[in-house]
């Protein structure tokens, strides 16, 4: 139960970050999609990438 919650925060946590600061971004230079979609997958990079670390260092496989 506890590497489900670790995995739902790393994937969420990391493409709301993302999608919120895309959107800042947006507002502030005047550029409506672009850095929101950016934020999004950059969020989702970093989510998965950072779900693989954990689920290595939870299984043990290096």
């Amino acid at each position: 139960m506890a590497i489900t919650a670790s995995i739902l925060s790393y994937l969420s946590g990391s493409t709301i970050v993302g999608i919120l600061l895309g959107r800042w971004l947006d507002g502030y230079l005047g550029t409506s999609p672009l850095f929101l979609i950016i934020g999004l997958l950059l969020g989702l990079a970093s989510g998965v990438y950072g779900m693989i670390l954990l689920v290595k260092k939870f299984l043990g496989d290096d």
